[in-house]
């Protein structure tokens, strides 16, 4: 008896002092299990969220997370063809010339946006920028567009568009175009090499033709400047990231050298007005001649008008001209600002503070104050015989107008960014229930253990 108790004992002793290291190994898996989806759940959210630079702070410009990195080729020959609907990444060298193929039909109309990016810290001279042009196989240029950093010579995102209007003598016909992006005077600028990213979008012709003359008439008076409390609303670090804004009165802080991004839904038939204002600075001294530089630029990245302020350190502010409504038949108008308001959907407000900014009133951030005014009724648009591409980029819809009283990305905004945001809360959604399911699993697996050494034990009794 006294043996069968002492085998007994030391069975259950055992069974039990090994409980502890079960428990222990059982909960450092586990540990493991969540050091790994924690970092997983963080790559993924690294990609579907905003930038981790503060809004407004000089830093990277927020590329498209869809866009396709090509290589622009030194001839017509060997260049990588542009799809209508895609968005792109490349790159342009100080004195390059680059080309980029697009395949087009003979009806529709494209429009090729390329956005330039010059790294922080380099040195640009005031007529340094590019130059844009879409060109048929025999090399006559459809159109041609350029984009220049200004008065300011602070280098900042800056875009040009050239387009391929079907309806135009110079450029009929389907068949290979050609994109073609070149420096322009860039001799007292430093020889960095700029990043580019490219759009491009197609836009069918019209179910019934239409009118072809521009609008004779409009409101062409300047708008009184919209009232009222800001809102804080933190601008997008590039195109593709621009926060929505409506109708009232937005801020953010802005650092020299930092650029803003907002988008503004605007439908067929609207009006759009922006004033921007720069806050007064709490001490420094001196005149910067372009402290603040307010771009706009359509659905398509074309650019539409552009203002600029001068500063000596108290409250300024500056409006861009007064645009007509929006209609199709803005198009045939020979001034810019009115030809550019040819399309319904996201318009982009791009605010630049320059780097001299620093010399005079220091480092630290300025308020900038956009007041922005939407009049006018919604009516339906011209009537597209198809669809462009991308598909919604022509239309103001409710997830638009939500957006622009939340601040949400809207309807309209990057197909690319919606899917990995969906695919990034998707699999969050998957990496948490897999943790549960693993660390339940985990315990059941361990507690069977358990009782199978306590049935050994007493089995041995």
């Amino acid at each position: 008896m006294g043996r069968r108790r002492t085998a007994w004992w030391r069975t259950r002793t055992r069974a039990q002092d090994g409980r502890r290291p079960i428990a222990e190994a059982r909960d450092g898996v586990v540990r493991r299990r969540v050091v790994v989806l924690t970092a997983v759940l963080c790559a993924t959210f690294a990609l579907t969220g905003r930038p981790a630079m503060a809004d407004g702070s000089p830093g990277a410009y927020g590329y498209d997370q869809g866009d396709r990195v090509v290589d622009g080729a030194t001839g017509t020959g060997d260049a990588v063809a542009l799809k209508a609907g895609g968005a792109y990444r490349s790159s342009l060298p100080k004195g390059a010339k680059v080309y980029y193929g697009i395949d087009l039909d003979a009806t529709s109309n494209a429009y090729v946006s390329v956005t330039a990016v010059p790294p922080a810290g380099t040195t640009v001279a005031a007529t340094d920028g590019i130059r844009v042009s879409m060109e048929n196989a025999s090399g006559t240029a459809c159109t041609h567009r350029s984009a220049t950093f200004g008065a300011s010579r602070s280098p900042h995102p800056v875009a040009a568009w050239a387009a391929r209007e079907a309806g135009k003598a110079l450029c009929k016909g389907g068949g290979r175009y050609y994109v073609v992006v070149e420096r322009v005077d860039a001799s007292g600028s430093s020889s960095d090499t700029w990043g580019l990213e490219l759009t491009a979008v197609s836009e069918p012709p019209l179910a019934q033709a239409g009118t072809t003359e521009a609008p004779q008439v409009w409101d062409s008076a300047s708008p009184e400047a919209v009232t009222g409390e800001a809102r804080r609303r933190a601008g997008g670090s590039g195109f593709a990231g621009a926060a929505t804004v409506g109708q009232g009165v937005w801020q953010d802080d802005v650092r020299p050298g930092g650029t803003l991004f907002y988008k503004v839904p605007v439908d067929w038939g609207q009006q759009l007005s922006v004033t921007a204002e720069l806050g007064g600075s709490d001490g420094g001294s001196g005149y910067v001649t372009r402290a603040l530089d307010l771009a706009l630029y359509n659905p398509v990245r074309g650019s539409v008008d552009e203002a600029g302020l001068g500063y000596r350190g108290s409250e300024r502010s500056v409006a861009l001209e007064p645009l007509p409504p929006v209609e199709y038949r803005n198009r045939y108008s020979v001034v810019d600002h009115v030809n550019g308001m040819r399309f319904a959907g996201s318009y982009y407000l791009v605010v630049h503070l320059s780097t001299e900014l620093a010399d005079s009133f220091g480092q630290g951030p300025l308020p900038v104050t956009l007041r922005v005014r939407v009049d006018g009724s919604a009516h339906a648009g011209p009537g597209y015989a198809a669809k462009p591409e991308p598909r919604n980029i022509f239309e103001v819809t409710t997830q638009d107008r939500a957006a622009a009283v939340t601040g949400g990305a809207g309807g309209g905004g990057n197909r690319s960014m919606k899917v990995l945001a969906v695919a990034g809360i998707g699999a969050g959604s998957v990496l948490l229930a897999s943790l549960g399911v693993w660390t339940i699993s985990a315990r059941r697996r361990d507690g069977g253990r358990e009782r199978n050494r306590d049935r050994a034990s007493t089995a041995a009794l």
